[in-house]
């Protein structure tokens, strides 16, 4: 990955919102949580209609990369196929974004498949704001700490019930 002037304040603010974002899950897990969802939800629809209607954009992950294993992917089976792979992640990425606003089980399966994701993207390096994702599945991994006892829709319907809004 060679040094490109023109990432670097996206790239910082990328670094600060991940901060932002480990920060606000320890200090709000819920306020961390409807973010994550917001978060999600967005990538997946971003991912759709990249996807669908300029795929090749996608290519340009391969000079992002110091990985040659993920460049060799890149620009192997993934190059033929940018459509499909992209819809692919859209739909993980819209499933966590559901799955996080669950409760229980689902939820721990969203944050922990998140997690996996966050992990996985990494050594796209600069092209997957790396590090902020390694920052996302950390706040993620304090959400997960915390657990899931209630969905958010139980969560956000407090302010509207006269009942108080724990964390």
């Amino acid at each position: 990955m060679s040094f490109r002037p023109e990432y670097l304040v996206p790239h910082l603010v990328s670094i600060v919102f991940g901060l932002a974002m480990l920060v606000t899950t320890w200090k709000r897990p819920n306020l961390g949580r409807v973010l994550f969802v917001v978060l999600f939800g967005w990538a997946a629809a971003t991912n759709a209609y990249t996807g669908l209607t300029t795929p090749w954009v996608y290519l340009d992950y391969a000079s992002l990369t110091e990985s040659p294993v993920y460049k060799a992917i890149i620009l192997g089976p993934f190059a033929r196929h940018v459509t499909a792979y992209v819809l692919m992640v859209a739909i993980a990425q819209a499933m966590i974004a559901i799955g996080l606003a669950m409760r229980g089980k689902l939820a721990r399966v969203a944050a922990i498949g998140a997690i996996v994701f966050l992990i996985a993207v990494a050594p796209l390096g600069i092209g997957s704001a790396f590090p902020t994702t390694l920052l996302l599945a950390g706040a993620l991994a304090i959400l997960l700490r915390r657990g899931f006892e209630e969905s958010l829709f139980t969560i956000t319907r407090r302010p509207f019930s006269g009942r108080r809004l724990a964390h």
